[in-house]
């Protein structure tokens, strides 16, 4: 049976209709009829069986896909990629079709440590792409990849700098921020003191921040009373 026919029958075997209702309820920005209802561990197993197809190419050329489940299959296969630029290509191939959250956080990027600098310049593509979920997906490899030991301040002015008003965007803005407190307070507080950030993306790192285990009581009090207050709509 070709790859195709496989993933076909995979996904009408595997199909949960009470979890589909519940599962296209946390993805709005996908249609719910798009949505067949095939829970995330039987989709990681079955993508490693893809991944290993001399076929695969053929599902990851044939974009758009056609229901959500088929686009996670394809973040979870090209997430398997061992090698840089092909893991690279497949990425840059894939992020023009992604069309929700959470195929856009589930393509992981830890392949892309490999290279740092070619990543990080990879990233500043994606934030200035205009595409949401292409920024979005920018912004994550930052958070994952470079918040540790490859961190640099200036990290923190290119998210900072990012405008939009597209909701996921900006709770990935958020949750940069959040963990960049968390990580790297000393160059990340005063980022926040400075106000550099929107209302309600500077309100929503704050709140993210003080609801973190890892974040001290002392700066939680701090971050306190740096929330600002609602002037209307944003």
């Amino acid at each position: 049976m070709s790859i195709h026919g496989d993933i076909a029958a995979f996904l009408a075997e595997n199909r949960d209709g009470a979890y589909q209702a519940f599962q296209s309820k946390l993805i709005p920005s996908v249609p719910a009829d798009s949505v067949v209802g095939v829970r995330t561990p039987a989709l990681r197993k079955f993508a490693k069986q893809l991944a290993k197809r001399d076929d695969v190419g053929e599902f990851l050329n044939e974009v758009p896909h056609s229901c959500f489940e088929e686009n996670q299959l394809h973040a979870f296969i090209v997430s398997a990629e061992p090698d840089y630029e092909s893991l690279l290509a497949r990425i840059d191939g894939f992020l023009p079709f992604v069309d929700n959250w959470a195929t856009c956080d589930q393509m992981s990027p830890r392949g892309l440590a490999q290279e740092p600098e070619a990543t990080l310049k990879q990233v500043r593509q994606w934030m200035a792409s205009g595409r949401p979920y292409t920024v979005r997906y920018g912004i994550g490899v930052l958070l994952q990849l470079f918040l540790d030991d490859r961190f640099r301040p200036e990290f923190l002015e290119w998210v900072a700098q990012v405008e939009s008003d597209e909701y996921y965007v900006n709770m990935m803005r958020a949750w940069f921020f959040a963990e960049a407190l968390a990580k790297q307070p000393d160059a990340t507080l005063p980022v926040i003191e400075a106000g550099c950030l929107d209302r309600w993306t500077h309100n929503k790192a704050i709140q993210k921040a003080r609801e973190s285990y890892r974040i001290s009581p002392k700066l939680k009090e701090q971050l306190r009373g740096l929330r600002r207050a609602s002037q209307g709509k944003l």
